[in-house]
């Protein structure tokens, strides 16, 4: 494989591009910083197909990644693998408005043919090519000018054993025919709307208790402006405000400015400044939330209770074992929630259709109903159905019966024998 120097003009950018738009597949992955920022700061790009690859710098003087951002966007012949890749197409959105299509991410590929729930890409190479990779790069700070050698080679490698790891990954989803298993998580990937933040949903990510309206009203009042915030200043949501302390302020609003030098995780500060001004304007116009817009309850059927509980218990016990039989990552069959939803009752759910209800839904719902228990056999826990259970017990009762009366008659032909014998030694005496 062909390694390019480190690309920091547009038209040698446009010529690789050229070149990689005939391939079926691309491996890409980015380097960025977001430490100190809201918006990840894009500081390298790698990608490589099966004869070439190259890093670019986008920090480069002069360098326009629109021949890349239009590779990965606009060219749905090619293939864009990633591992990982949910951060890495969060940028591409940022900077487009568009997620790479088509698209394939090797970490989620590896739970539909191994039990590996979130495999790191040092593991990944290790398991296919049998390579450790020197990870004293890790922690650079890539936003520095210039980059070393060592640099540059250790971000190339993230793509180049990519670009050899990806086809084994294909081959064996297609020998073990389970592709159809991912569209769903790779159209979770490609999805646009799980990159956007609209500041009028992020109250939804802060855990509340309890469903009083102006709560929650002054929640998502407060959520949306300390996004807005965040966002003006590029700097993180939690260096304006943690969430525990967002969720604090909307169960207990403090009445005047002054009020918040006796907030846990604000600066006194804000009892008298232009932010802490901000902040209690927000709290006296926020209106309490509307029904409509009240969160659903989770949907459950009866209360689990403390028998309903053990019955989530051994569905989770299940799901162990069926994802140790075929070889799957139990987190793409279902999610403890679900399976305590099965166990309140509830039957809307992902599990029970498709092919999950196929693989391992099927099995969970007979179990719940009492059509299935556990067995152990050949010191292996595994599933058996009550039919088949009660069947081998009565073939073998049926089989110990048929071994008791052959062992009776052995008795009483070997009893009469022994009499036969008695009789005629007693005969030949007299």
């Amino acid at each position: 494989m062909k390694i390019h120097d480190l690309i920091t003009t547009t038209d040698a950018l446009a010529n690789l591009c050229e070149r990689l738009a005939t391939s079926e597949f691309v491996a890409v992955d980015t380097e960025f910083m977001r430490e100190n920022t809201y918006w990840p700061e894009l500081c390298l790009v790698q990608i490589a197909n099966t004869d070439e690859a190259a890093a670019i710098d986008p920090l480069a003087d002069g360098i326009d990644l629109k021949p890349l951002l239009d590779l990965l966007t606009e060219n749905d012949q090619v293939l864009k693998v990633f591992h990982a890749g949910g951060q890495d197409v969060e940028i591409i959105v940022n900077m487009t408005g568009k997620t790479p299509q088509p698209v394939f991410d090797t970490q989620i590929a590896m739970m539909a043919i191994s039990q590996s729930e979130q495999i790191g890409y040092a593991n990944l190479v290790d398991h296919w090519l049998g390579m450790q990779i020197d990870k004293g790069a890790r922690f650079t700070d890539w936003s520095r000018r210039p980059l070393t050698d060592r640099q540059i080679e250790y971000a190339i490698g993230d793509v180049t054993h990519l670009s050899s790891i990806f086809p084994k990954i294909l081959k064996k989803l297609i020998k073990t025919g389970r592709g159809n298993w991912l569209d769903a998580e790779m159209e979770k990937l490609a999805n646009v709307s799980n990159y956007t933040v609209d500041p009028s949903n992020s109250w939804k990510r802060i855990r509340q208790q309890g469903r009083n309206p102006q709560v929650l009203g002054r929640l998502r009042e407060l959520a949306a402006w300390r996004e807005g915030e965040a966002q003006h200043k590029n700097i993180p949501r939690g260096r304006i405000m943690r969430d525990e302390t967002l969720a604090d302020i909307a169960s207990h609003p403090p009445k005047k400015q002054g009020d918040l030098a006796k907030v846990r995780g604000l600066s006194s500060a804000w009892r008298d400044n232009d932010i802490g001004k901000r902040l209690m304007k927000v709290i006296a116009e926020a209106e309490p939330l509307p029904k409509s817009e009240m969160p659903e309850k989770m949907k459950r059927g009866a209360p689990l209770g403390k028998e309903g509980a053990l019955v989530a218990d051994l569905l989770k016990l299940l799901l162990k074992i069926r994802a140790r039989e075929i070889d799957v990552a139990a987190r793409l069959l279902t999610r403890a929630d679900e399976m305590e939803a099965l166990a309140a009752g509830v039957r809307d759910l992902k599990v029970l259709q498709g092919w999950r209800y196929d693989v391992f839904g099927k099995d969970a719902l007979e179990l719940v109903e009492g059509r299935t228990a556990f067995a152990v056999k050949d010191g292996k826990l595994m599933m058996t159905h009550i039919d088949d259970m009660q069947a081998s017990m009565e073939e073998g009762q049926v089989q110990e019966e048929g071994e008791g009366e052959a062992e009776v008659e052995a008795e009483t032909a070997q009893d009469e024998l022994v009499n036969a014998q008695t009789k005629d030694e007693a005969q030949a005496e007299l």
